[in-house]
Order: C-alpha cells, then sequence, then structure tokens
C-alpha cells in the first residue's frame, strides 16, 4: 500500500485540484442562463457523439473533431460574463480606501439612515463602491458629488422625489450619485417574493465587488448583498453589526480601529441626529 501511495501521490493531489477547479465552476455558473446554455449544448454533444459511434457516421464525426477549436471559442463568447465577473471578484480587495476615523463617522451616518428609512418603510438602494469602478452604473444616473447624511438620504428616496427611483452609488464616504440603474440578476431566484430591488442589488454584487443595501418599501426590511449573496430581514442591531464586520474586518486591524469596532456595537439605535423626524408619518 505504502509503495502505491508513494508512486501515485501525485495522482490524487491532481485529482483533489481538478475537483477544486470544477466545483468553483459550479459555484460560478449555477443558476445563471450560461449554465443553462452549457447543458444543453453538453447534451447536444453527447447525443451526436453517441449517434456517430452507433451508426459510425463519418461525416458528422469528423465534423464534430474539426469544430472542436471553434466551439471553444464560442464558449469564451457565450461566458464572457460569468468569466468577467469571476475575474473581478478574483482581483477585488475587500479593504476601503479611506481612513478608520472616517470610516466610523460614515458608517454610523449609514447605519442612521437606513434605520430611518426602515422605520418610515420608505424603499431605499445603496451602492459602497470598493475597488471596482461603478462609474458604469453612474452614467445611467445623475452625479451628485456630495458628503452621505441621513437627511441627503431621506430627501433622495421620498416618494415622488425626482431621484428616488434608482441606486444610490457611495465612493468613500461621498454620495457619487443618485437614480442610478443597476443590473438585474440573471439568476432564477427560488424566492417569488424577491423585489427588482433585491435583484439589482444582487445584480450588481454578482459583476463588481461593490455591497449593496436595500430597504423593502413594502415592509421596510434591511438587507445586505455581498458576491451575489442576500442577507435579507435584519434588525437594526444585526444591520449595524454586520456593518461594522464588513468595514473594519481588515487583517491589518490595529488596536485604535479596534476600539472604534466596540464604539460602534455599543452605541444606542438611533444617534441624536437620527431621531429627528424628517418626515411626517
Amino acid at each position: 500500500m505504502w509503495a502505491f501511495i508513494g508512486q501515485h501521490w501525485r495522482d490524487g493531489i491532481e485529482i483533489l485540484v481538478l475537483a477544486f477547479c470544477i466545483y468553483q465552476l459550479y459555484r460560478a455558473f449555477r443558476a445563471t442562463r450560461g449554465a443553462q446554455i452549457l447543458v444543453g449544448l453538453g447534451f447536444i454533444l453527447v447525443a451526436l457523439a453517441l449517434i456517430t459511434e452507433l451508426f459510425d457516421f463519418e461525416v458528422i464525426g469528423w465534423i464534430i473533431t474539426r469544430s472542436a477549436a471553434v466551439l471553444a471559442f464560442a464558449l469564451l463568447v457565450i461566458f464572457q460574463p460569468e468569466l468577467r465577473n469571476g475575474l473581478a471578484r478574483l482581483g477585488g480587495s475587500r479593504i476601503f480606501s479611506f481612513s478608520s476615523k472616517r470610516r466610523l463617522a460614515f458608517v454610523e451616518r449609514l447605519a442612521d439612515a437606513v434605520a430611518m428609512l426602515s422605520k418610515k418603510r420608505i424603499g431605499a438602494l445603496f451602492a459602497i463602491q470598493r475597488d471596482i469602478s461603478l462609474k458604469e452604473q453612474l452614467d445611467t444616473g445623475v452625479v451628485l458629488d456630495a458628503q452621505f447624511t441621513p437627511e441627503l438620504a431621506m430627501s433622495v428616496f421620498f416618494p415622488k422625489s425626482p431621484l428616488h427611483d434608482g441606486g444610490m452609488i457611495i465612493a468613500d464616504d461621498r454620495v457619487a450619485g443618485a437614480a442610478c440603474v443597476f443590473p438585474v440578476t440573471e439568476r432564477e431566484m427560488q424566492d417569488r417574493s424577491t423585489g427588482l430591488r433585491h435583484r439589482a442589488a444582487i445584480g450588481l454584487t454578482e459583476r463588481t465587488d461593490a455591497m449593496a443595501i436595500v430597504v423593502s418599501e413594502e415592509t421596510g426590511s434591511i438587507s445586505i448583498c455581498e458576491n451575489g449573496r442576500l442577507e435579507r430581514n435584519l434588525t437594526e442591531k444585526q444591520f449595524r453589526e454586520r456593518l461594522s464586520a464588513i468595514f473594519f474586518s481588515s487583517p491589518n486591524l490595529n488596536p485604535n480601529e479596534t476600539e472604534t469596532v466596540e464604539k460602534l456595537d455599543r452605541q444606542d439605535p438611533l444617534s441624536p441626529s437620527g431621531n429627528r423626524d424628517l418626515v411626517s408619518d
């Protein structure tokens, strides 16, 4: 047995590497339109190969053999969106560029704004830019370049406001634009109650490394979306804890930044600036 292991241990490692790569491909392509195309194409190729072998069709066999290079190029074209999104996530970083002190102040304002929107049941969609630029989505909306405040968020997403229908893009701690159109996910959603805002949040985070926050207009529930994964129905406390984990979970976190995380976790549900009723009931 030891002789067999000593002779074939490289084969075992190769099998594990291939299995890992196949599993990652499955995770990247499952529930996408590309996966359905791949299944259909694979079924056609298997059927043609069986028929060719069974009836000894020389012409069809020659065509299948010679079209392998063309088929490989066609697969690159078909799966171009999935390949681009996967490579973008592979090279992306989860670290935000601005300092920890500014980050703490921004996270507090963002948490207050989302809590106020949830309390009033005002639908909202935020996109927090990271390393991958959201200029393509920003060009579909209105450029603002303003400091983010709860008052500004309430004004933008107030029903019948000119900018309420769309998403708000935040770069660092400033509002880059509003009324932006985000790509909607092409995945088949098991939960049919998933609204357009949530689908747009999933679609954006599938294509970029951005983080999306959604406030439901019907229920006021809060959701966070990262890498195409949606966390729904968060309480205000859970939402603040998730923001702390996302914005301050850097491996290079120093003691001062650790104190800012604890400060955010200990604060009251609403800061004094968030207690004011900006919108009447």
